[in-house]
């Protein structure tokens, strides 16, 4: 008896542990989920939410946006047991925070927008290709070419350009540079006296120049001077169409937007040639003119003459509402800048930006 007691205890067992096998999983209040056999897998991803894996069941999965508490809702259908078992997952673990940076990526400055007007120049604009002459002044006058200069700008219909500050009755000078290129990193130590002297200047770049030199222009951003547009190529504007022209300058502009988050509307005519057409297009896009009224030969590198030689020639010339041109690959100009403005300041001339003219 005591064995047959002990086959029907056995047998019973083994019914009992068959149905605890066979049970459907079930969801607890606590949002953690018990397996069942069709062998769901969790992994815990980074933001705290759970995923499963399904080896012998179809899943479809919903994840609902519920701030702030993230809800994911998953459907489990198994075959096998013909049940279909709706399970939710809570997950309160707070959103990551990136971590902070010491730099913030910029964001660039929307395209320039403009339509060119008159693009086949009915109007009879002139087209003729004007060389800029400024003349050599003494003894604190300008030449009297740059007095024609200005006057011929000023009597264009529907131009803004400077040559010589007529306007302004005290002693102001305006500083330019021009930057083609770069050589021997001249213009890190122009930036270094502008910064001792506390002197804000323009410096009229090319595009090929901001591409090969991006350390010099966010300099020249961040310590207040003016990038003034010199064009995409350098080409000689005259001989360009009014659309050509326009994509000259807006090419350079934008990209000075969208790298720089910058820009500025002072333009800058390759070797000053213009002509009234070129002008009128300039303003019409939304830029004005500079030209200079002193400036000297020092663009040539292999032709540097000594810092003394351009002290002298630039200080020699100054006079009331002059705009100066140096170009930035000159060791002369370099060399003696600190000096020309110690000798401008001693003669009762203050230094203004293109902005104080213009307004």
């Amino acid at each position: 008896m005591k064995k047959v007691f002990c086959v029907i205890v056995c047998v019973l067992i083994l019914l009992l542990l068959c149905s605890c096998h066979h049970a459907p999983a079930v969801s607890d209040t606590s949002g953690t989920d018990r397996q069942t056999t069709t062998s769901r897998q969790a992994e815990t991803t980074t933001s705290g939410e759970t995923k499963s894996k399904t080896t012998t069941t179809q899943t479809t999965q919903t994840v609902k946006e519920t701030k702030p508490t993230p809800v994911i809702t998953t459907t489990i259908t198994s075959t096998a047991a013909k049940v279909t078992t709706l399970i939710t997952t809570a997950t309160t673990k707070p959103a990551t925070t990136p971590p902070q940076t010491s730099t913030t990526a910029k964001q660039g400055l929307p395209p320039l927008m403009y339509t060119v007007n008159d693009a086949e120049n009915t109007r009879g604009l002139a087209t003729e290709r004007k060389g800029f002459s400024f003349g050599v002044a003494q003894n604190g006058v300008p030449h009297s070419q740059s007095v024609i200069n200005q006057q011929t700008f000023d009597a264009y219909e529907n131009v803004q350009a400077l040559a010589l500050d007529t306007k302004s009755q005290d002693k102001r000078l305006y500083l330019t540079f021009d930057n083609g290129y770069e050589y021997q990193n001249l213009t890190a130590d122009i930036l270094d006296t502008l910064k001792k002297k506390q002197v804000k200047a323009a410096f009229f770049v090319t595009l090929s120049y901001v591409k090969k030199n991006p350390q010099f222009v966010q300099r020249m951003i961040d310590e207040g001077h003016i990038v003034g547009n010199h064009s995409t190529t350098h080409p000689s504007f005259p001989k360009l169409t009014r659309a050509e022209m326009a994509q000259e300058i807006a090419t350079l502009d934008n990209y000075l937007r969208e790298h720089f988050s910058y820009t500025s509307p002072y333009f800058r005519f390759p070797s000053g040639e213009h002509s009234e057409c070129a002008l009128e297009l300039v303003t019409s896009i939304g830029f004005r003119s500079v030209f200079w009224s002193i400036a000297h030969s020092d663009w040539d590198t292999a032709a540097q003459k000594g810092a003394d030689h351009a002290f002298s020639t630039v200080t020699s010339r100054f006079h009331p509402g002059a705009v100066i041109l140096l170009h930035a690959v000159s060791k002369d100009n370099a060399d003696a800048l600190d000096r020309i403005i110690d000798e401008a300041r001693r003669q009762g001339y203050t230094f203004k930006t293109l902005d104080e003219y213009f307004g």
